[in-house]
């Protein structure tokens, strides 16, 4: 027997509300875009009103500049793409000084993707990003998918004791809440989940992009220059939406931000109903640069078609599915 259908009862499209809570923050909309794939937001002005969105994760920023990994470091695949961009970032100081300022006027909610390549350097940027921002970050999104150089390359992401303690520095450095953007490489995502939120990190952004390849059979090399990349786009949508279930079901109010295959405004609601408390969108910026408009738009009909008034009143609202009666002679499997 499935699961019954929530009877919907339509609501006027000027009653749904959009406007959300993620932790401490207020979100004009619960819509925002992805680190990595918006740069520094400025590109994008262009195409949109970047003032309507809920807000944007900037490109990942180190202490020091970065030219990122040789060419070619891009590659489209049947339903997303591979990326090894090695992380190419203006670095802390002229972040501030070139690129914050243009956020600040926007009045959106500015979240500063950051990462190091060792424990200093992350506790570095926390705090330089922190003092330097006065007042115009909201949000200081550590990325512990980087590599620990001083660790034969480990990721500090894999590890919830290790995770625990960076993330607990970085905390302690920064007088701007921390969201840590985990990666979906481990074994255990809810350890990861679990460490870093008892580390004092506001919420976690899921998922950051899987470790993936592929080849060129003619010329028998990689697509890529560093052989593996991140796996972003529609293909990791389902292992997003089971990772954030995951997390939202052990950690209930937890503040969870769902990224992953995101096209649609029904994508945006389905993130929701897993446990997501806002989105991102990401690889959809670069064949659409103004998508999150579209989304934002049709997350609205959709929610108005379906009764919900409210962001938080889809959040977490996951059914399940009563039990088949037992009987000795029908398979399971059938």
């Amino acid at each position: 027997m499935s699961a019954p259908t929530p009877t919907a009862t339509p609501v006027p499209l000027e009653s749904v509300e959009l406007a959300c809570d993620f932790g401490p923050l207020k979100l004009r909309s619960p819509i925002l875009t992805a680190s990595g794939c918006f740069a520094y937001g400025q590109q994008f002005a262009e195409f949109m009103d970047l003032r309507q969105i809920g807000g944007l994760s900037t490109k990942g920023i180190s202490p020091l500049p970065r030219h990122g990994n040789p060419l070619p470091r891009i590659y489209e695949t049947a339903s997303g793409m591979i990326n090894s961009i090695g992380l190419e970032n203006v670095g802390c100081e002229a972040f501030l000084t070139e690129k914050l300022p243009f956020l600040a006027d926007l009045d959106v909610s500015v979240w500063v993707n950051f990462f190091g390549t060792d424990f200093e350097t992350y506790v570095d940027c926390a705090k330089t990003l922190s003092e330097g921002g006065e007042g115009r970050i909201d949000v200081l999104e550590m990325n512990i998918s980087c590599p620990n150089i001083k660790k034969g390359g480990i990721e500090f992401g894999t590890v919830p004791e290790v995770a625990h303690r960076l993330t607990k520095a970085c905390v302690e450095a920064s007088e701007v809440p921390i969201v840590v953007k985990l990666t979906p490489n481990v074994s255990d995502i809810v350890a990861m989940a679990q460490a870093v939120k008892e580390a004092g990190a506001i919420g976690v952004s899921l998922i950051n992009t899987i470790t993936a390849m592929a080849i060129d059979v003619r010329s028998r090399r990689s697509r890529i220059a560093t052989t593996y990349g991140g796996l972003s786009g529609p293909a990791i949508k389902p292992v997003a939406l089971r990772m954030v279930h995951q997390v939202a079901k052990a950690l209930p109010g937890f503040p969870i931000c769902g990224m992953g295959g995101i096209l649609t405004g029904e994508d945006v609601l389905e993130y929701f109903i897993a446990g997501a408390h806002c989105v991102q969108l990401g690889t959809i910026n670069f064949s659409e640069p103004g998508a999150a408009l579209r989304v934002t738009r049709e997350l609205r009909e959709l929610m108005a078609e379906l009764g919900i008034e409210r962001v938080q009143d889809a959040v977490a609202t996951l059914g399940g599915y009563e039990a088949e009666p037992a009987h000795a002679e029908v398979s399971p499997w059938a």
